[in-house]
């Protein structure tokens, strides 16, 4: 059966295929055989793709059948690839050949080892003292049913776009009043008062809220952009409460209390986003300014961060914008955030390609890397990096610095401002990158960790190539 939400996929990949060939749906359903209004019903999401239709539209369109395939079977397959890269199976000959079969013909036995391994890599890292201790009854730690959780919704709520765009129509919020509109929206719909407060009277806490006393307390430490947000992230605390259970309620994917206490809170800063920056306005900008984050901050007073998490959720049915990933990670190299629309995938059970170019980012604080970025399946994508500072408390605080990546295939890197004095069709500027080491099948890489799941270790004692999972080439 055909779930709603890959139906939706089915219809977008459809479309953005017709786009790219440059027809209208009046001209590709002649050639399909079909009405135009059926294909409208079908790129809108109102109709199921026939198996039929579908090997006409893979021809049509000089694919392979794949190029269709959900979202949750690439992810499914992906996650099971990185599974099976684990020295743990090294001694029993898998092949990548084995793992596809495994992942088409048996999806429940394939989520089945997911859900299994999990449970091994919880038990073991909190044996070595190397993760936090999960819940006994918790399969996974909590942001990642999360991620999941969004991904699966493709970081798109509409519920929530609406909700947004009525409260600025009913509180009357402008580009200029935000914060005192804010503040005034509290206080009379909700009978909240907004206070500043010291520092250290804060006892650490950026933001606090009292339900006996209907008070909510800002630190003084919070830039005016942060301020805004977190009135707006509260607003969505007090007054959607029902809508937040809704779409928490009937989602499998969040199995704890932690992590549905979690998706709240990230649904209501999906909230916050959206009141902050607008669904149209902001669009018409990221396509005025072709994707320029700093002028796009500077207008919508937000920061770096913020301007690209936004830019993720423009998944609207017949006003997309470009179909991003975006990934948040520290010096030690934790994934701490990730989305992907652009189809690239991220590690979930090991460490990230060091070829990335967010790594770089930390080298240079504050600039904006630029990368053509390879997969071993051949898929180029366009992506941009760069580091950002958290809000600290003073001068004897730690300065937490993360960096933020963002890209997109490279069929729609002409739409990004970065992209200009690129040569995109050069080989040269091309950088090879994988998802983590066990998958790459590159062993001409000198920052390889560990061996590829695909070759396996063949150590020669007299002979030693760029790094030692990396043979050089026989006389």
């Amino acid at each position: 059966m055909t779930l709603p939400n890959e139906r939706a996929q089915l219809g977008a990949k459809v479309r953005s295929l017709r786009r790219r060939e440059g027809l209208s749906q009046a001209l590709l359903a002649s050639r399909l055989g079909i009405s135009p209004s059926y294909l409208n019903l079908i790129e809108a999401n109102r109709r199921p793709l026939p198996a039929a239709l579908l090997i006409k539209l893979a021809q049509e369109f000089r694919v392979e059948l794949h190029t269709f395939a959900t979202d949750s079977d690439a992810r499914l397959l992906a996650n099971l690839m990185e599974v099976f890269a684990d020295g743990l199976f090294e001694g029993h000959g898998l092949t990548s050949t084995d793992v596809r079969e495994m992942a088409s013909s048996s999806p429940a036995a394939a989520r089945a080892v997911l859900t299994l391994y999990r449970s091994y890599k919880t038990a073991s890292e909190a044996t070595e003292s190397l993760a936090s201790r999960v819940g006994e009854n918790e399969s996974q730690l909590p942001s990642e049913e999360v991620s999941d959780f969004i991904q699966q919704r493709m970081n798109h709520f509409p519920a929530l776009e609406e909700a947004a765009e009525e409260v600025c129509k009913k509180a009357r919020l402008g580009p200029d009043e935000l914060y005192p509109g804010l503040v005034r929206h509290l206080e009379k719909a909700h009978g909240i008062s907004v206070r500043v407060a010291r520092w250290d009277a804060a006892r650490g806490a950026m933001r606090r809220f009292d339900p006996i006393r209907k008070e909510l307390v800002l630190s003084e430490l919070l830039p005016t952009r942060s301020r805004i947000f977190h009135l707006a992230h509260q607003l969505a605390l007090v007054s959607l409460s029902p809508a937040l259970d809704a779409l928490i309620g009937s989602d499998a994917h969040l199995t704890s209390a932690a992590s549905r206490a979690l998706a709240r809170v990230a649904l209501a800063s999906y909230f916050a986003g959206a009141v902050v920056m607008p669904y149209a306005p902001f669009l018409q900008a990221a396509r005025e300014e072709r994707y320029d984050v700093d002028v796009i901050g500077r207008r919508f007073r937000v920061g770096f961060e913020q301007v690209c998490h936004r830019f993720t959720t423009l998944r609207r049915p017949g006003a997309e914008g470009v179909p991003f990933h975006m990934i948040r990670i520290d010096v030690a190299g934790n994934i701490s955030k990730r989305f992907s629309a652009s189809g690239i995938r991220f590690a979930r059970y090991s460490g990230a390609c060091p070829r990335w170019n967010i790594f770089q980012a930390f080298m240079t604080p504050g600039m904006i890397r630029i990368q053509l970025s390879k997969m071993p399946d051949g898929a180029t994508y366009f992506c941009i990096a760069r580091t950002l500072h958290k809000d600290s408390g003073g001068y004897h605080a730690q300065q937490p610095v993360q960096a933020i990546g963002l890209g997109c295939q490279l069929a729609q890197a002409k739409e990004l401002v970065y992209s200009d004095g690129v040569d995109l069709e050069s080989a040269e500027v091309t950088t090879p990158v994988g998802v983590t080491c066990r998958v790459c099948e590159r062993t001409d890489c000198e920052q390889r960790a560990f061996p590829s799941l695909r070759h396996p270790l063949q150590v020669d004692e007299n002979v030693r190539g760029v790094s030692l999972y990396a043979p050089a080439d026989p006389l």
